[in-house]
């Protein structure tokens, strides 16, 4: 089930939310959310909701036996299983067939990997879960003693397949107490329906564009593949902006959907994206882009290796470590360790020198910033190294295609306030917004305050439920990762 569906927002969330308000019982409400959370994840591919279970009992005994053995020198051995485990899982069901593909190219054999379809959401759970487990190795949190609450933990619908990565840490204390109000509720219907019309309204249309110029992201099936011979430079510009805009509003939209689902039964997840395209720096841009995962590279594997207190050699080794992991972590194909390795090296020369350059000059920073992610983009779209490096060349004007085509002017004119508004919308408008609508209406006017509020969630709900009924083209780019 997604977000974005029909029988989620018609059906599913309001049934969950009516429920769960029924009663005040908190143990009641757990088991509600939880139950909702695994029919959530059952719903299209119910056998895979069997590792999910696996995976949670495996890091809750882990968990336990962590804290049982403490200081006796067995505790290391939960750590130990946790991570073989998980990633072992990850290793068989996400990365088998790019295993399999690349030993049979270094031998020369022919084994053929097992084929199944992608665990939803597995990149995230087990990443929270191994998370988990080093935490209380670290004594950085208790071991959580109730199965129940635990699964609550990994399972919650709100963040469970496409993230944001939510670490036990930051919601233990919701999960053992939290409090709901209809501030909250109110906020978080907000967040949600301005996340939904994010992904409807702007990453589906920018979804279409992007596929007529770069075609399909998985071209197995062969169909909607684009003829690149007949493609102009400027045409191959806007495809890959058409898909930088798809795959920023799509996941930021899901976030947001998924922060506010969270709020409105009492859980403040942290955020995920913050304006990423307004940096200065790839640096910057890492700050602000998919933030959990981040974070998360940096606490669990750069920090461990020793960060840059090793020196500078190990440092940058280490950042290159991280940065093909990142890349990989995102599909299981060459491209995408090419596409993290990629951020690795601008980083890398921005430590060294371009970082100070950057600052001296902030028109220029910007500007590099803006072409080196669209050249990222193209690493991170295109799977098949012939067709990148064809579509490359075009970008470059070195294909010998033309420049520009006559067709590009009547989709430009056509989406002309689409894209005007999309491009906005990339920009901080709406908090500085929000704030001063807190600040005057809410504090001067709580009745307006309220009515605009609700009117703005039905609005935006009202046009992405009109776009979503009888639109075929509706994917989350992020269920692929």
């Amino acid at each position: 089930m997604v977000f974005a569906s029909l029988p989620f927002l018609t059906i599913f969330l309001p049934l969950q939310l009516i429920l769960y308000y029924a009663f005040g019982d908190k143990t009641y409400r757990n088991v509600l959310l939880t139950f909702f959370s695994l029919v959530f994840y059952a719903w299209g591919e119910p056998v895979w909701i069997v590792l999910l279970l696996f995976s949670s009992l495996v890091d809750y005994l882990n968990g336990l036996w962590i804290e049982n053995k403490r200081g006796t020198g067995w505790e290391k051995l939960g750590l130990i299983s946790s991570i073989i485990i998980n990633l072992s899982l990850l290793a068989a069901f996400k990365y088998n067939v790019f295993i399999y593909e690349n030993i049979n190219l270094l031998l020369g054999t022919k084994l053929q990997a097992p084929h199944y379809s992608l665990p939803i959401g597995i990149s995230f759970y087990t990443f929270q879960t191994i998370s988990y487990s080093i935490d209380v190795y670290r004594g950085e949190v208790k071991a959580q003693r109730d199965p129940l609450k635990f699964l609550l933990f990994v399972s919650l619908f709100h963040q469970l397949v496409a993230g944001p990565i939510v670490r036990y840490a930051h919601v233990a204390h919701e999960i053992e107490s939290r409090k709901e109000t209809a501030y909250d509720i109110s906020q978080g219907l907000l967040r949600f329906s301005i996340g939904l019309f994010k992904k409807v309204f702007i990453a589906n249309t920018a979804g279409e564009l992007a596929r007529t110029y770069l075609g399909p992201m998985d071209i197995s099936s062969g169909e909607g593949l684009v003829d690149f011979s007949t493609l102009s430079v400027g045409e191959a510009w806007f495809g890959i902006l058409m898909f930088s805009i798809q795959i920023y509003f799509d996941f930021s939209g899901y976030s947001d959907m998924a922060i506010g689902l969270g709020r409105t039964v009492g859980f403040h997840y942290f955020e995920n994206f913050n304006y990423p395209y307004i940096s200065k720096s790839a640096t910057d841009f890492w700050r602000r882009w998919h933030m959990s995962l981040g974070t998360f590279f940096r606490d669990y594997v750069y920090i461990p290796l020793g960060g840059n207190k090793k020196g500078r050699f190990r440092a940058y080794l280490n950042l290159f470590i991280v940065w093909a992991l990142t890349g990989l972590w995102h599909g299981s194909s060459w491209n995408f360790v090419l596409w993290g390795l990629y951020y690795g090296i601008l980083i890398f020369l921005e430590r060294l020198f371009l970082g100070r350059v950057l600052k001296a000059v902030p028109p220029f920073a910007h500007l590099y910033l803006i072409i080196a992610t669209l050249f990222g983009w193209t690493l991170f779209y295109f799977a098949e190294m012939d067709r990148l490096l064809e579509f490359l060349k075009i970008m470059v004007g070195a294909a010998g295609n033309p420049l520009w085509s006559f067709k590009l002017n009547l989709v430009l004119q056509n989406h002309m306030f689409w894209l005007i508004l999309a491009l906005l919308l990339c920009l901080p408008i709406y908090p500085v917004f929000s704030k001063w609508f807190e600040k005057v209406v809410r504090e001067r006017a709580s009745l307006l305050y309220f009515f605009g509020v609700t009117g703005i969630q039905i609005l935006l709900l009202f046009l992405s439920i009109t776009m979503l009924v009888g639109d075929t083209y509706n994917p989350f780019i992020y269920f692929r990762f």
